[in-house]
């Protein structure tokens, strides 16, 4: 098979770009006048126009289609595929790539033999650590890959004022970053309040997106009535914190595209699955969001989603199309999510279309998987980096809470779910201060800011974590400023876990004895690591049997743990700047 001759950037999906000489061969080998570069036979192809699946033939040129249908062409490279569906690559509409702990070189190798050809990612969680830096960085450490990586401007850098991130991206630099090719759009604004009330820095991140007809992403959990009318009114198009049908159906009607979202902490499509199949949502689509690696490895991607989502009942075809062309649609990238000529030869083949195993995953033209192998071997770009973690002096004294009266505010942790309840118990208290009682479901939870060593702790308390012994956990991962995030019974243990962290540049960490137990760095901005997806899930897999060790349930505590710091989500959240009650929008006070 020749080698493919693609855009220089995938962003470019305008066919003069292709080059006159490339059209005309794509005509030629579509008319039969000349041989195309691989041809799929005897397949039955997935027509996400006309929600039919059909007997067809695709030949593909120069990395495009440039055929289908009942055709004898001719190609270089032919392959029978004996009645195997074929269908277009698959589409996360929004994903952090940070959250999967990985670089973007062993993201694809992961995913790219589960059928996805294109993410849509927001770099915030880099971007709230390192500013513009760390989109650049992760833009080029997206290069060469056969997977397409878009990006989308941070629109909430820092997401609120209520705690201090690592850098700040006003309107001017939310511009610059929309000059890009593979900046798509303005990321999911999580500053709804901002939104409502007309916040002007807020209101200039988006007219800078509209100027350009770029797509602007939402995040309005629990919004509806006229909040979320006020919300849309904005050009506001997508959402994807849906986890009540009567809010999808709210913002499904008001014309967002409702992704919905099945990650590994929120999950939320066996809720929104009924009005899938039922078609009353519109034009939705699949999401990942958040997303750890080994759930990858042990479920898959989107393709583990389309099996759930066929199996409650929806038609394979209309199933597809929510997963390539309707992203596809929704974010400019007329290029993509079909087949059909003219579009990009980005294309998987399944052995059938209820439990869509790819057997052959193509991308411009060119097949990068067989039977869940990844066939590349180019290396990924060297990328450099420091470390990001930066604290002030501490010792124990930084972790021990002053109460004033036994009744507290506490965060309520909801399973599988990144919303929190605002509760109050009785706890114990020893000489003024908080003092941890193994029979009560409460533990200390501390943020540091940990970006320019300010000194800023704010300390809490947490239901959920179940801590039996004494002991603590960490993560550099708190959404989304990405401070220093640690639960534990005890300031030895707490501390143990931060100067750890501090020490290897941010990942997971937990402590018992004061002593640690069991670590996961993540070097990269404290986000990432630069290991195999392999290390990665080894590694996770001890920091997560550490914490049961210490009596935590919670199957993902870590992701849990991560979002306790988002402060604009309900109910409670920890900030560097202390307990905040997101629902009223202010700091609780101990005395």
């Amino acid at each position: 098979m020749s080698e493919p001759v693609t855009d220089p950037d995938p962003g470019s999906s305008s066919t003069t770009s292709t080059g006159t000489e490339t059209l005309r061969r794509r005509v030629r080998v579509a008319r039969g006048q000349e041989r195309g570069d691989l041809l799929l036979t005897g397949g039955q192809v997935v027509n996400v126009f006309t929600l039919r699946v059909e007997p067809a033939n695709v030949v593909i040129a120069d990395g495009w289609i440039a055929g289908v249908g009942p055709y004898d062409w001719q190609a270089t490279e032919r392959i029978d595929l004996d009645g195997q569906a074929v269908l277009p690559s698959l589409i996360d509409a929004h994903m952090h790539v940070e959250s999967t702990l990985l670089m973007p070189a062993e993201l694809a190798r992961l995913i790219v033999p589960h059928g996805t050809g294109t993410l849509i990612a927001d770099p915030h969680e880099i971007a709230n650590v390192m500013g513009v830096r760390g989109v650049e960085l992760l833009i080029k450490a997206s290069e060469n890959l056969p997977l397409d990586l878009f990006y989308m401007a941070p629109s909430c850098v820092p997401a609120m004022d209520w705690e201090h991130a690592g850098a700040v991206l006003d309107a001017d630099a939310i511009d610059k970053l929309l000059g890009k090719p593979s900046v798509l759009g303005l990321a999911e604004m999580m500053n709804f309040p901002g939104v409502l009330e007309g916040e002007p820095t807020v209101l200039e991140k988006i007219a800078a997106a509209a100027r350009r007809g770029a797509a602007v992403d939402g995040h309005a959990p629990g919004v509806i009535g006229r909040d979320i009318v006020a919300y849309a009114a904005t050009g506001i198009r997508s959402d994807h914190e849906s986890t009540e049908v009567q809010e999808a159906l709210a913002k499904a009607s008001l014309g967002m595209l409702v992704q919905v979202r099945e990650g590994s902490i929120a999950r939320n499509l066996d809720t929104l699955l009924p009005l899938l199949v039922e078609d009353r949502l519109g034009e939705w689509c699949l999401c990942t969001d958040d997303i750890h690696a080994d759930d990858l490895i042990d479920h898959g991607h989107l393709d583990g989603l389309l099996r759930r989502v066929v199996a409650a009942g929806m038609e394979p075809a209309r199933a597809v199309r929510h997963t390539t062309l309707v992203p596809a649609r929704h974010y400019g990238l007329d290029d993509r999510g079909a087949i059909a000529p003219g579009y990009r030869a980005d294309l998987l083949v399944v052995n059938d279309l209820a439990e869509f195993q790819p057997s052959i995953v193509i991308k411009a033209g060119s097949i990068v998987a067989r039977a869940g192998e990844y066939l590349p071997t180019t290396a990924p770009p060297e990328i450099s980096h420091e470390n990001t973690i930066h604290l002030a002096a501490l010792d124990e004294s930084a972790f021990t809470l002053s109460l004033s009266s036994d009744r507290c505010p506490i965060i309520g942790i909801v399973p599988d779910q990144i919303i929190t309840r605002h509760e109050r118990r009785n706890v114990r208290r020893h000489n003024g201060h908080w003092s941890f009682d193994a029979d009560v479901d409460v533990a200390l939870i501390a943020s540091i800011e940990r970006h320019r060593a300010t000194r800023n702790i704010g300390l809490g308390l947490v239901e959920g974590f179940r801590f039996r012994d004494h002991g603590a956990f960490g993560s550099s991962v708190a959404h989304d400023s990405h401070n220093l995030i640690i639960a534990g019974t005890n300031p030895r243990d707490m501390l143990a876990c931060a100067r750890a962290m501090e020490e290897t540049g941010g990942g997971f960490v937990v402590s018992a004895g004061g002593a640690i137990s069991a670590q996961l760095p993540l070097p990269v901005a404290g986000l990432m690591s630069a290991e195999s997806a392999e290390e990665v899930c080894r590694q996770l897999r001890q920091v997560r049997e550490a914490a049961r060790a210490l009596g935590c349930t919670l199957i993902r505590p870590f992701g849990t743990l991560s979002f306790l710091a988002l402060s604009v989500i309900p109910a409670l959240r920890i900030t560097d700047q202390g307990l905040f009650d997101v629902v009223n929008q202010e700091f609780i006070t101990w005395r």
